[in-house]
This record gives structure tokens, sequence and C-alpha cells, in this order.
């Protein structure tokens, strides 16, 4: 069994993923999500209290989901790209996808209203922060020419996105299995009131913002 060292947050400590092949072992799973919700009640929310001189613990915004989508285009051509979509995108959030659906029709694509288009997950409490974890510790050091994510891609409400290119740089996926590479769009949902507040939020779990963007 491969073993993975990586450092958490904003703290750098470290912790122990273990490896089962391509995939996290089963009993190190639960661990990470524990780590990583114990580090938001121990560090992230004192120092937003501090950043921000919120009165009470309630007025500190949280992690609220996170949003998984996967569009597969060649769907509308060949229904078994929609089913492998499916079966990586439940290999890399361990939960089963939802079917998303074309809200109207276009006939040059030989798209119908309702037809099958793509899949989604939406990860909460222990899923959601184990995903998290995961995703700045292990699997943004994977992409390919990575320097960190834009810091302007938040919607003024809270929420921030980002797009991946390639399902492959989550070490769940055998590269081997894998018959198109796809990409996927990820939406952080926190109950921040502005951008200052869900940037700073993202930024104290260690989340790998651009250097230079950085205010």
């Amino acid at each position: 069994m491969a073993k993975t060292t990586v450092k958490t947050g904003k703290t750098g400590k470290k912790a122990e993923f273990a490896f089962e092949g391509n995939r996290l072992s089963a009993d190190v799973v639960a661990a990470p999500s524990a780590r990583f919700q114990q580090f938001y009640r121990e560090s992230v929310v004192p120092a937003l209290m501090k950043q921000f001189g919120y009165k009470s613990i309630m007025q500190v915004p949280i992690l609220h989901k996170i949003v998984v989508n996967m569009g597969v285009g060649g769907a509308t051509q060949d229904q078994k790209m929609l089913q492998s979509a499916i079966t990586e995108m439940e290999i890399i959030t361990g939960q089963r996808p939802k079917l998303t659906t074309s809200k109207i029709a276009i006939s040059n694509f030989k798209l119908r209203q309702g037809q099958p288009i793509g899949c989604m997950v939406t990860l909460r409490r222990m899923h959601m922060y184990e995903f998290l974890d995961r995703f700045i510790n292990i699997v943004s050091p994977r992409v390919r020419d990575f320097r960190g994510f834009s810091d302007k891609s938040f919607d003024g409400r809270g929420s921030y996105s980002l797009g991946i290119k390639e399902q492959i740089v989550f070490p769940e996926i055998d590269v081997d299995k894998v018959t198109k590479v796809r990409g996927m769009d990820i939406t952080f949902v926190t109950t921040a009131n502005t951008d200052e507040e869900a940037l700073a939020l993202l930024k104290e779990f260690g989340f790998p913002f651009r250097k230079q963007e950085q205010n």
C-alpha cells in the first residue's frame, strides 16, 4: 500500500494518505474528513474572527457545500460516454451522481429537451470536507503547469467556481481505463456575504490561489 504525506492548510501540519493502487484506502478515507472539519473549528474560525472583527462565532462564514459538475457533450451520440462519466464521478466523489438534462432542444446538435447530457454531485458535511482536503493537498499539485487558481472567480454571493480540464488529476482515476479525457466544473458554496470573506475563508483552508493575485 503506497502512502503520501501532505501538509494541511496554512498551519502546515502533516497528514498521511494511503493508496491502494490509484484509490484511497478505505480505512483512511474518514480520517482526512474529521481532520479538516476540526481544522476549521480550531484554526479557521479564530483567524476569521480576528480578521473581520466578528463578535459572534455564528457570524463566521462556513463552507456550505461543494458542487461537482461534468458535462458530456458526446452523450447525444453515445450513451456509453455518459455512463463512463458517471462511473468516474462516483469514484472521484464517493457519491452516486445525479443526471443533468438539457433545458432546450437544439436540432443541429441532435439534442432533445430533457436529454441526459452530464452528471453532478453535491457534497455536504464530512464528504465535503474530505473532498476539499484531497483537492487542496493532492489534486491541485497534479494539475499540469499548475501555478495556482485565480481569485477572480467569485460570484459576489459567497460562491467560488473553477474548471478542471482533466479528470485524471484525481489519483483515484486509473489512467489506463480512461476512454476519454474530460473536464469538470467545481463550485465551492460558502455562507459568506462578500467575496472578500469567501476568499479569506478558502485561504485559511490553504486553498492554492495564485500568489500574484492575492490581496
